[in-house]
């Protein structure tokens, strides 16, 4: 039966066709003449046909055994190709990079990075998944999640990346129609934009120049399912709203929107790297070594 015989056999009784004699053999081998000449044994019981004719000065190959020689020397280099493959996929970046981000942190950040990526590394193909909803990265076969916030506890590996401000924004027309807040209690006279996906989205936790801390809960005006939709709500003077320094910041600059409240600060996210396995192949870890280099300045300021 094919499932019984030792394939470890395959390889002494090829490197025995190749030597021509037990004794060079065993040399190359690295093992004793005796066990190259129980390997043979062996495997010849196990597949029930004689492959060698063994004299005192010479061996030949039976018919069957010459058959069967060719289909190992085949098996074998086929085995050392799959290898050498495999140590290609752990040593240098290849192939398909599927990944998954939040649609605001992806257009914003990761994309824009993904061109001077792929121009490092050629043969990884890359194949992006831009979505609002945490994704299983196992069960929906991703190699690698970009997350932005506080992350959950969970079997997936982490490297963190940086970290983001949050900041409270409102546009110009808006605050000319509804005032600027100067204090936390005049949070109580404005609208907030909430972010529906996150697990408590209007508690804001502000923390003074001291290092006291006051916890807000402002009247929603309206709510959406990505940071980005609440920008746009907010550009458009529909309410005030909490979101991360990466996508308002260029706003800000710009005059379109205003940063308030600006002697507190509100909590840090962190942005962190999630895969599978207890060690990235390699596509997966340079991929988070050029993020990590690009953020650098991000992480560090």
């Amino acid at each position: 039966m094919a499932n019984e015989v030792n394939l470890n056999r395959l390889a002494v009784f090829a490197a025995l066709v190749r030597a021509g004699s037990f004794t060079r053999a065993a040399e190359e081998l690295g093992m004793t003449k005796a066990m190259v000449s129980q390997h043979l044994a062996r495997l010849e019981q196990e597949l029930g046909v004689t492959l060698l004719m063994r004299s005192t000065r010479r061996m030949s190959l039976t018919e069957a055994g010459a058959i069967f020689h060719a289909d190992c020397v085949r098996i074998l280099a086929d085995a050392e190709a799959a290898i050498e493959r495999a140590g290609e996929s752990r040593d240098a970046p290849r192939g398909t990079l599927r990944m998954t981000t939040s649609l605001d942190y992806g257009i914003a950040v990761v994309v824009p990075k993904l061109a001077s990526f792929m121009r490092r590394y050629p043969a990884v193909q890359v194949d992006l998944v831009l979505s609002d909803h945490i994704t299983d990265v196992i069960a929906e076969r991703f190699d690698l999640a970009i997350r932005g916030g506080w992350l959950r506890d969970s079997t997936l590996r982490a490297t963190r990346l940086g970290s983001f401000r949050q900041l409270l924004v409102a546009a110009p027309g808006y605050l000319a129609e509804h005032g600027t807040p100067r204090r936390l209690d005049d949070l109580a006279a404005h609208g907030a934009i909430a972010m529906s996906a996150l697990p408590a989205p209007l508690r804001w936790v502000f923390t003074a120049a001291g290092g006291a801390r006051r916890t807000m809960r402002p009247r929603q005006a309206a709510q959406a399912n990505s940071a980005a939709a609440v920008r746009g709500l907010v550009l458009a003077g529909t309410g005030i709203a909490v979101l991360p320094d990466y996508l308002v910041e260029e706003d800000i600059r710009a005059g379109r929107l205003v940063a308030l409240l600006a002697q507190y600060r509100l909590p840090e996210g962190g942005v962190h790297a999630v895969y599978p396995g207890r060690k990235a192949p390699a596509k997966v870890r340079a991929f988070i070594d050029h993020l990590q280099g690009e953020m650098a300045p991000r992480a560090t300021r």
